[in-house]
């Protein structure tokens, strides 16, 4: 399956899906990686002829990007700490194809900062969830969900580290799941 990557930060789940292919555990080809910041530490993680900056300041955004993933053939968009909202002409036209990571247990804590929301309502478990994409902030159908204790002690960063460690395992798993299950239809 070829995937496009959609980040604007460091790209940890970017890695562990590289590492995964790499490792033979993710049938999977990485065709794009878009980013809409050009010093997104990302893109150093691809070969350049993957790594492609649309800036959000381009009259034409989401249809660069869209051309980008079309003419790579992508077939699964992974938005992998993707901090742009996408319209809902893009999310037509990768309708069932977008899934989302996100450092929280869906339906809880949508949008930005969700450890810090966990932290502030005082929730006992916090986690992580991947999803379809659709025209609700951090809705969609879950496809995975795997919940992380809060600890007494936890601050943003430190429950924001646990919970990353199973972003990158359950987005990993989720992606082979669509890959295995596409390839037996």
């Amino acid at each position: 399956m070829r995937l496009g990557v959609l980040v604007s930060g460091r790209g940890s789940n970017l890695q562990a899906i590289l590492d995964a292919i790499a490792a033979g555990a993710l049938e999977a080809e990485v065709s794009a990686v878009v980013s809409d910041k050009p010093d997104a530490p990302a893109l150093q993680r691809v070969e350049k002829d993957v790594a492609v900056v649309v800036p959000r300041k381009d009259p034409r955004f989401e249809e660069t990007i869209a051309s980008v993933l079309e003419e790579r053939g992508v077939e699964l968009v992974v938005l992998a700490g993707f901090m742009k909202i996408l319209s809902p002409w893009f999310l037509e036209r990768f309708a069932g194809r977008i899934i989302n990571i996100h450092p929280s247990l869906l339906p809880s804590f949508r949008g930005l900062h969700a450890q810090r929301q966990a932290l502030e309502r005082g929730v006992k478990i916090s986690g992580c969830t991947v999803h379809w994409v659709d025209e609700n902030l951090d809705g969609g159908p879950i496809l995975a969900q795997t919940a992380v204790p809060v600890l007494g002690g936890d601050t943003e960063e430190s429950l924001s580290e646990r919970i990353l460690a199973e972003e990158h395992r359950i987005l990993v798993e989720t992606i082979a799941n669509i890959t295995h299950t596409k390839k037996n239809s």
